[in-house]
């Protein structure tokens, strides 16, 4: 490991140095260095405001709160899964779906009722899980368990602060050397924004709760090809699933994505060599139900200088999918339109050059449905 700080000073020229070594340096080492100081410096708030507690109350006090709010946590979390169990002894369930290329992620639930200590324990199981891949898809186990708490978070109806006590009546398995838990040294760059989204999907699949939603990110860069002057990122919000009593929302960020979009106006300000020509919502991309899925969006941009383009994205090949007989959302698309009219099918992930003229089009996914719709009723 690497000591950042030593006696208080960050040892910068050190970092620098590693960033830059090896067969594929960091790229935007200043911009690097400028992320580990913004950590620090929230680790070093986090701290004085911990021992401005301390000091405050006393160290036995705020540990017994820490207490008291992580029994909470696990309280509220039996008290959802309970809604599971209603009468039964126990509650099971299987569900699996595909990354684009075909990667198996499955999962088995099981709820039960327990006589002594807790009421109720659930069982995450991943066995099943393809093993890791080759690419940059492999989700780190620390990424995994944080879908599976975010997915349990959002069963509890009460307004709680996000803290591991809701793990408390939880027994994850992720078996090594998947997808979901691969070994030191295997590449994740895109388990974390794509991945981490079909473990949300199959999570709610096996729970009955809610159809698929767009299960990506979107993601999209460009910059010039040197690496020099400014380079962009953002990710394309989509559709979301279906759930009982409630039609998917369109357009929006979905589960772990914790981003938003910058205005047209000011992208085109700061980057004067793109053009939004286009951003819509792309009507009827929902899956069809009793509870209709919402719709994705479809963003086109224009390019006014060559730059190199990066599109990292999924629900390509495989459709997100319906719940109880909904239907399932359409799949999503990148279009290259050159300057001729040319149109070129980019695929889920593409890394290319684009020429002066040339239009990016993204058509996200949309959410799945819910349900059968009813003779008559309008979907």
């Amino acid at each position: 490991g690497l000591c950042l700080v030593r006696r208080g000073v960050f040892r910068e020229e050190r970092v620098r140095t590693l960033l830059s070594a090896g067969p594929y340096p960091a790229r935007n080492i200043p911009e690097r260095i400028s992320d580990l100081r913004a950590q620090l410096a929230g680790n070093q708030r986090g701290i004085r405001e911990l021992m401005g507690l301390v000091d405050r109350y006393g160290l036995d006090t705020v540990q017994a709160y820490m207490g008291h709010i992580q029994r909470n946590a696990a309280d509220s979390m039996e008290e959802a899964l309970l809604q599971f169990v209603r009468e039964e002894p126990v509650f099971s369930s299987a569900f699996e779906d595909f990354l684009d290329d075909g990667t198996r992620i499955a999962v088995g639930i099981i709820i039960h009722r327990k006589n002594e200590g807790r009421k109720v324990g659930m069982t995450i199981d991943f066995t099943g899980t393809d093993p890791q891949l080759d690419g940059n898809l492999n989700a780190p186990f620390a990424v995994t368990r944080s879908a599976v708490l975010y997915v349990l978070r959002t069963l509890i109806s009460r307004d709680i602060p996000l803290n591991d006590g809701c793990m408390s009546p939880i027994t994850l398995m992720v078996p090594e050397g998947t997808v979901l838990n691969p070994r030191p040294g295997s590449a994740v760059s895109g388990g974390n924004v794509e991945t981490s989204q079909r473990v949300v999907d199959v999570l709610y699949g096996a729970l009955g709760v809610a159809a698929a939603s767009q299960g990506t990110m979107n993601n999209f860069l460009f910059g010039r090809r040197d690496g020099t002057g400014r380079q962009y990122y953002e990710t394309i919000g989509g559709g979301s699933g279906a759930l009982e009593g409630h039609d998917g929302a369109s357009g929006v960020q979905v589960h772990m994505t914790n981003t938003r979009l910058t205005d047209p106006e000011i992208l085109e300000s700061r980057f004067p060599e793109v053009r939004i020509e286009r951003f819509t919502i792309r009507r009827g991309s929902g899956g069809a139900g009793r509870f209709r899925g919402g719709d994705g969006v479809e963003r086109a941009i224009r390019f006014l200088e060559p730059r190199e383009i990066t599109i990292l994205s999924e629900r390509r090949n495989r459709a997100p999918y319906g719940l109880h007989g909904g239907d399932p959302g359409a799949k999503g698309q990148n279009l290259l339109i050159s300057a001729d009219g040319e149109t070129q099918d980019l695929g889920g992930k593409v890394s290319r050059s684009v020429h002066p003229g040339d239009l990016v089009v993204i058509r996200t996914p949309g959410g799945g449905g819910f349900g059968r719709p009813e003779s008559g009723e309008h979907v």
